[in-house]
Order: structure tokens, then C-alpha cells, then sequence
């Protein structure tokens, strides 16, 4: 089965072949039929495997403790996508960024200036652009905060990142099993041995 076919294009639809320089940042929002949550760094598409049940249970249980204890000036997302330039618009699992960027409904991205956290979520494809490409794009826009967590006999274990705005680059603060405490980007308390809680 072709390509083309397999995502429900037309076969003489040639969008699986890039331009000469790569597909830009904008590209994601007009072409049709992408497989759901397509991201773009450095000018490639990137497709994701389906979702583990711990990926979709750990995004779930960060999602809901950043948004009961984010400031009101802040809000929380998931898998919305980052525009860091023309080239590169990762889609973060879960995103904290400032309430004040929003601009709707349809809106589709944030700039890399209005986030505030980027947090991944490792799964066995992702572990190359979770560990060392994207951390140093995100690092590179100006994003103070990253997260990475990668799964430990069932359980989340957070690893988190401060921006060293004279490199530009991450510096890591703490890795966190059972119970991660911070006071940035805003005090926060998180019991990771509730990722199975449903309430």
C-alpha cells in the first residue's frame, strides 16, 4: 500500500514529497489528510506511533495537577504545537504557556515566547527527539522550562531542565520518582504514584 493511500490521500497527491528546502511551519496547518499530531523539525515531517497507555496516563495525570495549581495567568494544553521558526513546530505532550496568548477556537500554535514549560513524555520512538533534539530547540527559542519523563517499572519519572539564558541551553535541577515538588516555574506538588488514579 502506498503512502498516499495508507493516510487517505489521493494517489497523485504528492505531499509526501518535500519541497527542495523542506516543509515549512506553516505547511502543517494546509496540508491535508496529515496523520493527527504530525510535528516538523528541521523541515521533515515526523509521524508518531500509536500511544502507550502509560504516555496517554502520564500526560493525563500532568495535565490535570498543572492546570489545578498553574497561576491564572497561566494555562495548560496538550499536544498543542510550538512554531519555534519556519522550520521546526514540535508538538509538545503537555504545554503551560501564558493565558493571554491564546487567540481562539481555531487557533493551531503558540510562539516559543508565550511558553512557559514544554514538557515530553519519552516513548520508544521518540527517545532520540525527547532526550537531545528537541530539549536544544526548545533551549534554543527561549523556553525557561522543559520536562522529560520517561517511565520506570509503571511509574513517571519527571527530569527537569532550567534555561541557562547565557548558553541557551538546559541545565538539569532534579529527576524526580514518586513525588515531584518545585517552586518553578510555580510552586507545584505532584504525587507520580497517581498516574493509575482516576480521581
Amino acid at each position: 500500500m502506498s503512502a498516499a493511500r495508507e493516510y487517505g490521500l489521493d494517489e497523485d497527491y504528492e505531499w509526501a514529497r518535500p519541497p527542495v528546502d523542506g516543509w515549512t511551519a506553516d505547511d502543517l496547518d494546509r496540508l491535508p489528510n496529515l496523520p493527527p499530531h504530525t510535528e516538523l523539525i528541521d523541515g521533515s515531517l515526523v509521524f508518531v506511533s500509536p500511544q502507550t497507555s502509560f504516555h496517554s496516563r502520564t500526560m493525563r495525570l500532568l495535565e490535570g495537577a498543572l492546570l489545578d495549581q498553574a497561576p491564572q495567568e497561566l494555562d495548560v494544553l496538550r499536544e498543542m504545537s510550538v512554531k519555534l521558526d519556519t522550520r521546526n513546530r514540535p508538538e509538545p505532550d503537555v504545554l503551560v504557556f501564558r493565558a493571554e496568548a491564546d487567540t481562539g477556537p481555531q487557533q493551531t500554535w503558540y510562539r516559543p515566547e508565550d511558553v512557559v514549560l514544554a514538557l515530553e513524555v519519552v516513548s520508544k520512538d521518540s527517545k532520540e527527539r525527547d532526550r537531545k533534539v528537541k530539549p536544544r530547540k526548545y533551549a534554543e527559542a527561549g523556553i525557561p522550562h522543559y520536562w522529560r519523563v520517561e517511565e520506570s517499572e509503571g511509574l513517571p519519572v519527571v527530569y527537569v531542565y532550567e534555561l541557562d539564558p547565557a548558553t541557551s541551553t538546559y541545565v538539569p535541577t532534579g529527576i524526580y520518582h514518586d513525588k515531584l515538588e518545585l517552586a518553578l516555574p510555580f510552586p507545584l506538588t505532584i504525587d507520580l504514584t497517581a498516574i493509575n488514579r482516576r480521581r
